[in-house]
């Protein structure tokens, strides 16, 4: 940010609190070309905002108004320039709905509580799409009113030409064109007279004191409601397991149907078509970022985009016929060039449980399906003993009975023969999930012992991310 830029926002903000401010503090940029930093006096704290581009600011501020009438959480406007190219906003703190996932999973995995954190985002998104949609002033949007045919023909050939020219995916212009007509005419056919927000991901939620608020929503336009439900849900780096993306699916209509009618089947068969162009127009943008910009933290997000495709493209079952477009994704997820990116900091967590038999063998929330699940009943059991009974495999005397009378050993070092093996595989190949499960009667003893064991041998052997659980303690 240049001083001229500076010294706009000092006076904005002497002008609006009537101090001049003494901590001016300059926030990290995103994918956009806008400025921001953090003001304050002591009293009030802001952020101020730059952006030259003056059409996008009058479409923010117009819908921060409109979206705040209609109870959306959006960051209060406190002063905008004469210029309208500098504005000052309310702070909202620090904690993206990403960062918190982030920081969450490290402990959880992903957890009920983020579970929660995301129906509250869902709770407000039918209010921002349908009621404030029918509010909202469409001819301030840009750069189009409506993600209409010409929009989604932009995104397809940014995701043609920055995402599969770069990474070396080879295709038939004319065939891949006639596929991205017939694509787009389908999902034009959805209802698309609501409020699109265009951008609605983790990194555009805040967090503060308990509540949901939302940010960046200036390229919002008229569309369908598959679109921002999309982008939420198939968020690439978020990474949520597929078996809670389809309870949050299930829960989102829910809320959707208190305010309209929805056919849950059709409104399915769109949304994967949604899913697919969104993550198309993603796709695109990490490869401008990432191939031609060479910020190559973006290219770390294209290994989530490609498990999240090629989970799409075994269930997609649009009513039109689209042979390139599918050849050309199906190539791109088995392209061992992407799926080599940011390999070395790709996050895979390793989640290993205890449990006891009688209350059946846990699920895996990451919606694998996979994994191992070892039984543990074969092993001499110390809770046959009364001195044991109240005791678990984390204490002292139930380790040294294990070691010292049981066939433990032998048995975990079986177990990381072939757990070791896998990670390996799934740290090569950039999978994200694996999960481990230890069973035994009650779940006290034998199981939580050998969860326990892998879980130390685990961080102390990999670079990756372990999730303990003991299930009939927890």
């Amino acid at each position: 940010m240049d001083q001229k830029v500076k010294n706009k926002l000092q006076s904005l903000f002497k002008k609006q609190f009537g101090s001049e401010p003494s901590a001016f503090e300059m926030l990290p940029q995103s994918g956009s070309y806008r400025e921001y930093a953090r003001i304050s006096d002591g009293k009030h704290t802001v952020i101020g905002a730059w952006n030259s581009d003056v059409k996008e600011n009058i479409a923010f501020l117009t819908f921060s108004r409109q979206l705040a009438e209609s109870g959306v959480p959006v960051p209060q406007i406190f002063i905008v320039s004469d210029d309208t190219t500098c504005y000052l906003q309310e702070d909202l703190g620090k904690v993206t709905l990403f960062d918190f996932i982030t920081e969450t999973r490290k402990s959880e995995g992903f957890s009920q509580t983020l579970i929660e954190e995301y129906k509250k985002v869902l709770r407000v998104l039918p209010r921002i799409q349908v009621v404030a949609g029918e509010k909202i002033d469409y001819s301030v949007c840009y750069p189009r009113a409506a993600f209409d045919k010409q929009s989604m023909l932009w995104d397809l050939s940014y995701f043609k030409y920055y995402f599969l020219k770069l990474a070396r995916i080879s295709f038939d212009e004319q065939l891949l064109e006639d596929d991205f007509q017939r694509f787009t005419d389908y999902l034009l056919s959805a209802d698309s007279h609501f409020f699109m927000y265009r951008d609605f991901q983790s990194r555009n939620i805040m967090l503060k004191d308990g509540e949901v608020y939302f940010i960046d929503y200036q390229g919002g336009r008229r569309g369908a409601l598959q679109y921002d439900l999309a982008s939420l849900l198939y968020d690439g780096k978020a990474d949520i397991p597929q078996q809670i993306r389809h309870e949050l699916f299930e829960f989102y209509i829910d809320e959707v149907e208190k305010i309209m009618p929805v056919d849950r089947f059709e409104f399915m068969r769109y949304y994967r078509g949604f899913v697919i162009i969104r993550i198309m127009q993603a796709m695109g943008a990490y490869g401008f970022r990432g191939f031609y910009e060479k910020k190559t933290h973006f290219l770390k997000s294209i290994p989530y985009a490609l498990d999240n495709l090629s989970y799409l493209l075994q269930r997609l079952d649009l009513p039109v016929e689209l042979p390139e477009m599918n050849r050309v994704l199906n190539e791109v997820v088995e392209s061992a060039f992407l799926r080599n990116l940011g390999k070395e900091d790709h996050n895979l967590t390793v989640r290993i449980t205890s449990f006891s038999y009688k209350k059946g063998i846990p699920v895996d929330p990451s919606g694998n399906g996979g994994g191992f699940v070892f039984d543990c009943r074969a092993i001499h059991n110390p809770g046959k003993y009364l001195e044991f009974k109240s005791l678990t495999g984390k204490d002292a005397a139930v380790k040294q009975f294990l070691e010292e009378k049981s066939e433990i050993r032998e048995f975990i070092q079986a177990v990381i023969l072939l757990v070791d093996q896998s990670i390996k595989k799934y740290i090569d190949r950039g999978f994200t999930h694996l999960s481990v499960s230890f069973g035994c009667t009650g779940g006290q003893h034998r199981s939580v012992y050998a969860a326990e064991k892998l879980a130390e041998h685990v961080r102390n052997n990999f670079p990756v991310n372990v999730v303990l659980s003991h299930r009939e303690q927890d």
